[in-house]
């Protein structure tokens, strides 16, 4: 016996509900990978070099992040309070990405990015910081918010657990992309 065709629904709910689809498929993507090692399947052998390239790419992007930070606290101190926080938590993605501890030194005026971390990432820009505090800090904002576009990009081509750390990282970039576009309070 057949089943009646369901009844006709308003097409915003189907878009709501291909979004929450789709949200849940990358939260299904992200909890279900990983289950099939020792399977001996060619995905087993192909992941962790995809997890070890996105891992180092992240990283490196990451510094990239923490360089254009020093560069903008070389170029305005007065700003070390307000941006100190937030580079030291890109300083700890760095690290959560395998990459080098050695960006986790305080923030110092003085600090200045090398030119292979510079043109690691986009979001690394080689041109020098703007003079106003204000354009140097939507710059920072911008090179955050494009990194969190980037990395909620690549969460469906990641395993589980590097794309739950990207998801928890561009949520982050998200964060830090408000709160520098935010006056001091």
């Amino acid at each position: 016996m057949p089943f009646p065709p369901p009844p006709r629904t308003p097409s915003g709910l189907r878009r709501r509900t291909l979004l929450a689809s789709t949200a849940g498929a990358a939260l299904l993507v992200g909890c279900s990978s990983g289950g099939d090692s020792g399977k001996g399947g060619e995905s087993v052998a192909a992941s962790p070099s995809v997890t070890e390239v996105a891992r180092a790419r992240a990283a490196r992007e990451s510094a990239g992040l923490v360089a254009r930070y020093d560069t903008v606290l070389a170029a305005h101190p007065a700003l070390t309070a307000r941006l100190a926080p937030l580079r030291a938590e890109v300083v700890r993605h760095v690290e959560a990405f395998g990459g080098s501890g050695q960006t986790s030194a305080s923030p110092s005026p003085s600090a200045s990015p090398s030119p292979s971390t510079a043109s690691a990432s986009p979001s690394a820009a080689a041109s020098p910081s703007p003079a106003a505090e204000k354009e140097a800090l939507s710059g920072l904002a911008d090179a955050e918010r494009r990194l969190a576009d980037s990395r909620a990009a690549a969460l469906m081509e990641v395993p589980g657990e590097l794309a739950r750390l990207l998801a928890s990282v561009a949520a982050a970039g998200a964060a830090h992309a408000y709160l520098l576009t935010e006056g001091p309070r």
